[in-house]
């Protein structure tokens, strides 16, 4: 070989060397990525414009990708419903604009792969455990696939203007079955469940629909949970700490929650428990299941409205029972298309204050709605999750128009299983609370699910005193009032600090507002075993559907 063809070879030796090097240097950030942040990071396949963009964590998500849409742009005109389940929405569609991002080899419709067992925990009951890195506390070992998503189904936006048999036709095209869809007001928007069938992944199947005409968006059908945990074992004291550490008795003093209506949904409410008598003034179930009362739903209003043997956060609010949560194995859960169902009627209903003591994935439709309900006034409150302190965010809490609570115990410590970030907002107690369950019984329970349900009353304290307030006004009250914990100023552990319903109350009385209410707030009168704020009981007929027979349903029937 001669000199030249030496140095030539030598060059190319050279470049591929250093191409491999790039390509060894790419890879590992990319797995460092993936393993801090198990929702981002990845090859990335462009689809097609998403739906809300920036809508989920601070700062936005305009790379897009992470809620598990596939979009396309909206249809020309108002969505409207073949359904005939409810008024129909005047609200244009809301525009899609970037595209989402999805791994060429995962099945779920995010950056993840079912292959891989990941910790994200919707549910997060019993302690908390060492996941792997960059995954949330887990209390056993998870496959995204079976998790964060139910099985073979999607959600879909779709033209509003179909007809029953146009969107089976459109389901068929797509070797898929109709499950349910119902025009949705508050997204301005039909949405529909579909069922795949064969072996093709959901994300197949997902972009298959989404090149649809017909349809607006497309992401699997999530998986939310209840955040309580098992009773606490042991001596607890049953004692109610938390009134004394939130200072709701002399809060009470100048407040009840008079005139202010909260929706909880969450699983069913024995409205007929003596601590919940005449405070349920309106019920909705849906799941349109035949469950009974369950437990979570019944502690969470107790929380908020006891007024018995035990003492809620605000004992003289209306509550609007929404079931949203179906007995399953492990506990009770809910989906993306019955949480957006829930959301849509608690703003119809005239809720003030939504209370979600639930968690589970980035959502892009669930963000749609809980933004337009904070755009429409409504006040979002919502457990941060029990999943532990390496657990990435979990929503509907780390959604920015949602106020998101971490949990405390009686030393005003932060529970072991509650989570922490940058969007919690307040802490409140959570730990081994004696809480009313069915069938006139009480139990000791723990979870941010409480935490979450005394700060949802507390803020009808701050709207009882000050009605007109607008959600960002309530949020910045319930904040500027709490007591710092902690390291000085605000923190990932426990936010603003701990709730303080006193200091909230007397802050509302002299907040300014920039409107008059248009009810007056009410003296808080004495309390006397009836609750005289219940003035009526709403008997619209709930909302119609095609059918019901999701997986989450069947569970419910079982």
């Amino acid at each position: 070989m001669t000199a030249n063809g030496r140095t030539r070879s030598t060059n190319r030796a050279a470049i591929a060397a250093a191409v491999l090097l790039l390509v060894s240097v790419a890879g590992s950030a990319y797995a460092q990525n993936f393993m801090r942040s198990p929702i981002g990071g990845g090859p990335q396949l462009s689809i097609g414009p998403r739906v809300n963009p920036g809508i989920g964590r601070a700062g936005g998500n305009a790379g897009g990708g992470l809620d598990g849409t596939v979009g396309r742009m909206p249809l020309h005109g108002p969505a409207t419903s073949w359904t005939d389940d409810g008024p129909r929405s005047s609200m244009p569609p809301l525009r899609a604009r970037d595209a989402p991002r999805f791994s060429a080899d995962c099945d779920d419709g995010t950056r993840q792969c079912s292959g891989r067992p990941v910790s994200v925990n919707g549910g997060g009951k019993g302690a908390a455990r060492k996941g792997r890195a960059g995954s949330g506390g887990s209390s056993r070992a998870q496959d995204v696939a079976a998790t964060r998503t139910v099985p073979d189904e999607l959600v879909a936006e779709i033209n509003g203007a179909l007809t029953e048999t146009q969107t089976d036709a459109l389901a068929r095209r797509h070797g898929l079955s109709r499950i349910a869809s119902q025009n949705i007001p508050l997204l301005g928007a039909t949405i529909g469940l579909f069922r795949t069938a064969g072996n093709r992944s959901a994300n197949a199947v997902a972009r298959d629909l989404a090149s649809d005409g017909s349809v607006r968006a497309v992401q699997p059908n999530y998986r939310y949970a209840l955040q309580d945990q098992k009773p606490a074992a042991g001596n607890s004291d049953p004692a109610q700490y938390a009134q004394t550490q939130l200072h709701l008795p002399e809060a009470h003093r100048l407040a009840r929650g008079m005139n202010v209506t909260i929706a909880v949904i969450d699983s069913g409410i024995d409205a007929a428990h003596p601590e919940l008598a005449n405070t349920v003034a309106d019920t909705f179930d849906a799941l349109g299941s035949k469950d009974g009362p369950h437990a979570h739903g019944t502690a969470v209003a107790g929380v908020i409205a006891a007024r018995v043997r035990l003492t809620g956060s605000a004992p003289e609010v209306r509550i609007l029972a929404i079931r949203a949560f179906g007995a399953a194995a492990g506990g009770a859960e809910s989906t993306s298309y019955v949480i957006l169902r829930s959301l849509d009627y608690a703003v119809a209903h005239g809720a003030q204050i939504v209370n979600m003591s639930f968690a589970g994935p980035q959502d892009a439709l669930v963000a749609r709605a809980v933004a337009a309900a904070a755009a429409r006034d409504v006040v979002l409150v919502a457990a941060a999750g029990n999943a532990g302190p390496k657990s990435p965010p979990l929503y509907p809490a780390a959604n920015p128009d949602v106020i998101a609570v971490s949990g405390i115990d009686a030393g005003e410590r932060p529970m072991a299983v509650s989570n922490r970030g940058s969007y919690i907002a307040l802490a409140a107690p959570g730990a081994d609370l004696l809480v009313p369950v069915p069938d006139g019984k009480y139990q000791l329970m723990s979870g941010t699910s409480f935490s979450a349900a005394f700060v949802s009353g507390i803020a009808a304290l701050v709207l009882e005193r000050s009605p007109a307030l607008k959600p960002a006004e309530v949020r910045k009250v319930l904040t500027g009032t709490a007591r710092d914990l902690g390291t000085p100023g605000r923190d990932d552990l426990f936010g603003a600090g701990e709730a303080d319903a006193l200091a909230a109350v007397m802050a509302a009385t002299n907040a300014p507002v920039a409107a008059t209410a248009d009810k007056p707030s009410q003296p808080a009168p004495e309390a006397d075993g009836n609750n005289t704020s219940v003035s009526r009981a709403l008997n619209e007929p709930a909302p119609s559907i095609a059918s019901h027979d999701s997986a989450v349903n069947h569970r419910a029937a079982q």
